[in-house]
């Protein structure tokens, strides 16, 4: 068990839940009311900021409901919170459907996965070692 401390920065500010106890990712909610224009995107607010220790980040990530029945998913999935970021928590949503939607305080918008980060370090070299798929790109594996 990881532990994460928060603070609530305004009224309206949900702790995020799991539904289930073995669920990957917690449920992330809105602080406030927020109109998505159709085909448009926006910033929704939290009103929490959280505090992952050394070595964690923390994905958000769409939630399926909002993506099958609405056309809403957050933008730059999965967003990435670093260990050292210390501000609000916002969820960045658009709106892929012809409606406008509500976004009303309290409503889940998003999930938030927490994952342990694996340190790396680049190495400059004169060539790499082969591999079976060589460079072959996009498609590469075949048309099907």
């Amino acid at each position: 068990m990881v532990p994460i401390k928060y603070v609530k920065l305004r009224e309206g500010a949900h702790i995020p839940t799991k539904a289930h106890e073995d669920d990957a990712g917690f449920d992330l909610y809105a602080s406030e009311d927020f109109a998505l224009k159709s085909h448009s995107y926006g910033c929704v607010p939290t009103a929490l900021s959280i505090e992952l220790p050394q070595g964690y980040e923390a994905q958000v990530r769409p939630r399926s409901g909002l993506a099958a029945k609405h056309g809403v998913t957050v933008l730059n999935a999965p967003g990435t919170i670093d260990a050292g970021y210390r501000g609000e928590l916002k969820v960045i949503l658009i709106n892929h459907g012809d409606e406008d939607f509500l976004i009303t305080a309290g409503m889940r918008i998003a999930q938030l996965v927490i994952s342990s980060v694996v340190s790396a370090e680049f190495i400059a070299v004169a060539s790499l070692e082969d591999s079976a798929r060589g460079e072959g790109g996009f498609g590469s594996s075949g048309t099907n």
